[in-house]
């Protein structure tokens, strides 16, 4: 396939060029580098399927040739306020990729008659009432909170693909991504698990917020993008939850942390500075992607983070 990739410059979009290019395909990516880096992509240069077009997905998508499939992928993603990349800080233009871009991106798709798959988040339930969370969860979302550019961009995306499939029958796919980690997360995120690593190899003590009861399930990126092509190439239209069903408590993950990098610096607890919209517990029923899709993780969290540390010592050291 040729395939058309958005914010391929991002965490995920560069790992899924890379694992698209590995399965044979031919990839065209595109971001305008408002969250994404190009450091992401610098090893596909010259890459003899890989080519770059640098441009806004708000405005109108033109690519030349044939397009095979469409994967949308652009967006902010962190929601940390302090972050420069946090959507917090870009939520006009968060609401605005979520809308304009996904309007665009299906316009491709439509136009090639090609597949499209959508980057959607588990933030669409919101602080949840049901616990793990199910696609057939309709959510608990702030319509007016700070979280909300985010949140209900990603809501709408995923109403408007729902809409080209029903009225003009464009073959689409819908993928709810859970905390997702690894290589090539930026070193300033502000997620939990960048400021974990980034203090735990500074030797300085980690920050958690209230008494760390709060919860998470952390999928690695290599399982997430196996999840991600599989529904690519599956007839699967419903939304899909692609996430680790393994749920740990932000306490256990910074005591991990400091375990595997024998850092002495310890924990200290800070007031809960917390969104009021931040989910307590955030978990992902994994049982579509296990019966229609045969998937589901397979990277343990100790030896994920490990991975991602190595990488992050590398990066830290040549910044």
């Amino acid at each position: 396939m040729r395939v058309l990739i958005t914010g391929a410059a991002g965490f995920l979009g560069s790992h899924l060029c890379d694992r698209l290019l590995a399965e044979g395909h031919e990839v065209v990516g595109m971001d305008n580098f408002l969250t994404g880096d190009p450091q992401n992509l610098a090893h596909l240069a010259g890459h003899p399927r890989f080519s770059f077009i640098r441009h806004d997905v708000t405005n109108f998508i033109f690519v030349p040739g044939k397009v095979d499939a469409v994967l949308h992928f652009a967006s902010p993603a962190s929601p940390n306020r302090k972050s420069p990349y946090g959507y917090p800080n870009l939520p006009i233009q968060t609401l605005k990729v979520g809308a304009l871009g996904t309007h665009h991106a299906l316009g491709v798709a439509k136009a090639h008659g090609a597949r499209f798959l959508m980057a959607s988040t588990s933030e669409v339930y919101g602080d949840p009432e049901v616990h793990p969370q199910p696609e057939s969860y309709w959510g608990k979302v702030n319509p007016i909170g700070e979280r909300s550019v985010y949140d209900e961009a990603k809501r709408f995306a995923e109403a408007m693909t729902m809409a080209y499939h029903r009225y003009h029958g464009v073959d689409t796919r819908i993928v709810r991504i859970f905390n997702t980690y690894g290589p090539r997360m930026r070193l300033d995120d502000g997620r939990v698990i960048p400021n974990f690593i980034k203090q735990a190899l500074r030797g300085e003590p980690l920050t958690v917020y209230g008494d760390g009861s709060q919860t998470r399930s952390f999928c690695y990126v290599d399982d997430l993008i196996d999840g991600i092509y599989r529904l690519l190439l599956s007839d699967e239209h419903e939304p899909v939850n692609i996430g680790n069903p393994a749920e740990f408590t932000i306490l256990e993950l910074a005591e991990t942390v400091n375990r595997i990098l024998g850092n002495e610096g310890g924990i200290v607890f800070l007031e809960d500075a917390r969104d009021r919209d931040d989910p307590q517990r955030r978990c992902p029923d994994i049982s579509r992607a296990r019966k229609r899709l045969g998937w589901e993780p397979k990277i343990p969290l100790e030896e994920g983070l490990a991975r991602t540390i190595d990488d992050f010592r590398r990066r830290l050291a040549e910044a």
